[in-house]
């Protein structure tokens, strides 16, 4: 993952997805021998020369302006994951070849007074994670929900080698494909913050080779932020779950974000996390010394 190389991908990635008409050029018909915009053309949007555009989507960014750049991210139509994308491939490619490095991704354990705040809370699965999608910890109700990721693999627990790894994730996933997609858009963006971070370029190289789905779309250069969403799951114990989540950054534990799931007010769903919770706290009285579960 070198970042000049990144910064042309994406560019030239960008450009292609974007017709005349929704950049709101005129079209006079003729056969265009590449998808998308040319580079004249976002030139020409972004207000700037072409020979300029042409140095910069090689990876030539030494001394580009944010003026620049907000040129190209609007000429681009892009949203505000891949903005700061490409300000971050920028930063990394101009950091030089002695780059300043980003403190390491965290690794377990979390800090005791974080982990007894999540612990406190008892009715919502919590589960934090840090940007290469390696499980840091959770509460028991989050590690309930996330069971079968949790079963039988190898530390550090990741959920991208599940989804990509392990065939029981398409059963798990009831949107098996769309969470693929979102996967790798998270670590695409994790990847331009933190370019020189060696345990990423691993996974990424581990996926690579092993899953082609993760290799194709690792070559779409989307990316995405990870704060709200939906995830629907089939969980083996309590059956479909419908859960939305809230992603935050943690201040005390910086690398990290706890993700919180819920369920909409008297749904099968929180039913079905009552029932999951239930099933949670007989597994924890099964494993202390003396108890049995019927």
């Amino acid at each position: 993952m070198h970042p000049s190389d990144d910064i042309s991908e994406f560019l030239v990635s960008r450009r292609a997805k974007l017709s005349l008409q929704q950049a709101g050029l005129p079209d006079f018909g003729g056969r265009r021998r590449v998808p998308g915009l040319r580079r004249e053309e976002v030139a020409l949007l972004a207000g700037m020369s072409a020979e300029y555009y042409k140095r910069l989507e090689r990876g030539q960014t030494t001394g580009v302006s944010e003026g620049v750049l907000d040129g190209i991210s609007r000429a681009l139509q892009l949203d505000e994951a891949e903005h700061a994308h490409l300000y971050d491939l920028v930063r990394a490619a101009n950091a030089g070849a002695r780059p300043q490095r980003r403190r390491p991704t965290r690794k377990l354990p979390l800090s005791a007074g974080m982990q007894q705040t999540i612990d406190a809370m008892s009715t919502v699965p919590v589960f934090v994670q840090n940007g290469r999608l390696d499980a840091v910890a959770t509460n028991r109700l989050g590690r309930a929900l996330f069971s079968v990721m949790f079963d039988d693999a190898r530390a550090p627990v990741n959920a991208a080698r599940f989804i990509f790894l392990d065939t029981r994730a398409q059963e798990f996933y009831r949107d098996w494909e769309g969470n693929t997609r979102q996967i790798v858009a998270i670590l695409r963006a994790e990847a331009g913050r933190s370019p020189y971070d060696r345990q990423l370029s691993d996974l990424v190289g581990e996926l690579s080779t092993r899953s082609d789905l993760f290799r194709t779309l690792w070559g779409a250069h989307d990316v995405r932020d990870h704060r709200t969403g939906t995830k629907s799951i089939h969980h083996p114990v309590v059956g479909d779950l419908d859960l939305t989540y809230q992603g935050m950054d943690l201040t005390s534990d910086r690398g990290l974000q706890m993700l919180v799931f819920s369920a909409e007010p008297g749904s099968p769903s929180q039913d079905g996390l009552q029932l999951l919770a239930n099933w949670a706290a007989l597994r924890a009285d099964a494993t202390k010394p003396g108890l049995q579960v019927g």
